[in-house]
């Protein structure tokens, strides 16, 4: 069986996870931020997946990252601080 995507729907369907996937993020910006050992965040991909991503400098203590936001899932990484240049 063939399937047929219409590119104007594919276009917008992108469009709105995106859209969702950059709001997660600057809820998830608000919630982790400040806390201690955390770094930043991202939109990353892991194994094929949309996730958010929270980069920390140390150990952060269990609950202060929560797993999921807007439906994406959050994966930690281990980064170091970040410094300007």
């Amino acid at each position: 069986m063939w399937c047929s995507i219409d590119s104007a729907s594919e276009s917008t369907a992108e469009a709105d996870v995106g859209d969702d996937v950059q709001a997660a993020q600057r809820k998830l910006t608000g919630q982790v931020m400040g806390k201690p050992g955390v770094s930043g965040t991202a939109i990353g991909q892991k194994r094929g997946e949309t996730c958010l991503m929270v980069y920390v400098s140390g150990e952060v203590a269990a609950g202060l990252v929560p797993r999921r936001v807007g439906g994406f899932p959050v994966v930690i990484e281990k980064t170091g601080a970040f410094r300007k240049f």
